[in-house]
């Protein structure tokens, strides 16, 4: 091999090896790529998200839904674990059509309810 074609090689697989860190570097932070664990984190956020709004709407929709508000409101003031207990209680944590609730979906349910009283 010429001495020629060898530093075009040389060169040529650095600049490779460059260009791929500083397209990894540009994606990730500004680029919007997620690895995988990132993305699984998002996904459990968002369907959490959604099952605390769905939960939050079941406890508006319930026929006493003023007093239980009061009610919520002064078990509000005790703690967070009253309120938990509150929603698991009436079974709004309860997603439609599933046969255990998730044990995440009442603290966050709880957390939505308390901006129903604060507005």
């Amino acid at each position: 091999m010429k001495p020629e074609t060898a530093g075009k090689i040389k060169y040529g697989i650095s600049g490779l090896i460059c260009g791929g860190i500083i397209a990894m570097i540009i994606g990730f932070n500004w680029g919007g790529w997620t690895t995988f664990s990132t993305s699984k984190t998002m996904t459990k956020e968002a369907v959490l998200a959604s099952k605390a709004a769905i939960c939050t709407a079941q406890f508006v929709k319930d026929p006493n839904y003023k007093e239980k508000l009061k009610e919520f409101d002064k078990l509000y003031s005790y703690g967070m674990n009253n309120t938990t207990d509150y929603v698991r209680k009436f079974g709004w944590d309860k997603m439609p059509g599933e046969k255990k609730a998730d044990s995440n979906v009442a603290p966050a349910c709880a957390s939505g309810i308390e901006l129903l009283i604060k507005k």
